[in-house]
């Protein structure tokens, strides 16, 4: 089943309507879900898609040409032998005189390996028939870093032709219970604090089958779906990944200062702050400053920390015991390291839907907008933000044990120190109700909780 991207669509389909020609790129890391955005939208339409494989330009070229023929029922283009990749777009644009055409070159690196000088062909065929014509033409890639610097950085030679472009990423928390129909509340959320926002990940998980069994079949044994996955992401984007895979696993241990994770993998700090730079153009690293700090830009308080859960999940509980899953003692590995951490992993998805909230709702019950958000490394208060008027709002999660609350007085003063004395306080909860999974109070003025 499809779930999520509404929005995405909803654009898509503006380009779609537009009188104009349409020159789009998409692009996201691998699994996000490009390729079935794009099947989505073009069903029903006049369209061609095109999956390009790591084969010679003729290859794939007599590729296109049988997809073109399939896809707009086209005899006389069955026996069309294309010279290049201008003459085959110049056929399209011949093709949309009357009516949109949508041409899709999905994995458009893998064309650019074999087509040397591809993005020129293209930028020429563009400027003299593409934008003449009536063609909606997208251009889709998983290689992030190819794609922003190959096709919309400036040196491209396609730089200016683009249209429009789009970066996808994971979906939010509570598209990804839509996934789990049949699980109770609690394990959906488990099941997002295990697999992230990525697509086809929440897919291999079947919620006909018990949560504990799937992270079984699916993460801890060498035949598992996800149990390699990692690798092969870092092996797509980067050419020499291990020591990228050691500053990974010092930050799934702890270390989230760059003098830790350089005293972790062995390396020194100019060196780590390189690498965690590439890690962060990826998207896999977030740099956090507290909101509260007065200085954000020169602070010293920043933490860095694994943005994509799986890849989280996949250094804290697959790659530590990699011998193990090996030998065949997987559900030893799930007794020992995963069901322990569950608390954990709960917490942390929690604040993720905090986050998520903070983002996109919050504005509406506090009656202003929120212009910075920002995790909080309280016990009570997890995450901070501050309104477009200079207010603070501190999202607060209350223990079921019910600590002492001077710890919560404590972190508000912090709060206040730095952000001023006006602060909404939320209170969020997780609720069984699935279509509704964050609860959020917010507690009258003068009221601690």
């Amino acid at each position: 089943m499809f779930h999520g991207r509404v929005r995405e669509l909803a654009f898509l389909d503006e380009l779609y309507r537009s009188p104009r020609p349409e020159l789009f790129v998409l692009y996201g890391r691998r699994r996000v879900g490009k390729t079935e955005l794009l099947q989505q939208f073009t069903s029903g339409r006049r369209a061609v898609y095109f999956l390009a494989a790591q084969v010679r330009e003729k290859d794939n070229l007599r590729a296109f040409r049988d997809a073109l023929a399939a896809s707009l029922e086209d005899g006389a283009a069955a026996s069309v032998e294309f010279p290049d990749w201008g003459a085959a777009l110049s056929y399209c644009a011949e093709k949309s005189r009357q009516e949109r055409l949508v041409i899709i070159l999905d994995e458009f690196p893998y064309l650019c390996e074999s087509t040397r000088g591809l993005t020129s062909q293209l930028q020429r065929f563009w400027d003299t028939r593409g934008k003449h014509s009536h063609l909606m033409l997208v251009l889709c890639g998983s290689q992030v870093s190819f794609m922003e610097n190959e096709v919309l950085a400036e040196r491209s030679p396609l730089f200016g032709r683009r249209t429009a472009q789009r970066r996808l990423e994971p979906l939010h928390p509570q598209a990804c219970l839509e996934f789990f129909p049949t699980w109770k509340l609690e394990d959906r959320v488990l099941a997002y604090a295990v697999l992230g926002g990525m697509p086809a990940y929440l897919r291999r998980f079947d919620s006909t089958k018990p949560l504990l069994e799937n992270i079984a079949r699916e993460c801890l044994r060498p035949e598992g779906y996800l149990f390699d996955e990692v690798q092969f992401l870092l092996r797509s984007e980067l050419t020499q990944p291990a020591t990228y895979n050691s500053i990974l696993a010092a930050l799934a241990r702890g270390a989230d200062k760059v003098g830790d994770i350089a005293l972790s993998v062995g390396i020194d700090s100019p060196t780590a702050n390189k690498y965690l730079s590439v890690l962060r153009d990826l998207r896999l690293v977030d740099r956090e400053v507290p909101l509260t700090d007065p200085d954000p830009l020169r602070s010293r308080k920043g933490t860095y920390r694994i943005a994509d859960r799986f890849l989280a999940f996949h250094f804290r509980h697959i790659q530590p015991h990699v011998s193990l899953i090996h030998a065949g003692r997987g559900p030893r590995v799930l007794e020992e390291s995963v069901i322990p951490d569950l608390p954990r992993l709960f917490d942390e998805a929690r604040v993720d839907f905090i986050l998520s909230h903070l983002s996109s709702d919050a504005g509406s019950l506090i009656g202003d907008e929120l212009v910075e958000i920002g995790r909080f490394q309280g016990l009570f208060v997890r995450a901070v933000a501050r309104t477009r008027r200079g207010a603070a709002v501190a999202a607060i999660v209350v223990p079921g044990d019910k600590q002492s609350l001077v710890a919560l007085e404590n972190e508000l003063a912090e709060i206040r120190v730095a952000m001023g004395n006006q602060i909404t306080k939320l209170v969020y909860g997780i609720s069984s109700n699935p279509r509704h999974p964050v609860q959020v109070e917010r507690v009258p003025e003068g009221e601690l909780l």
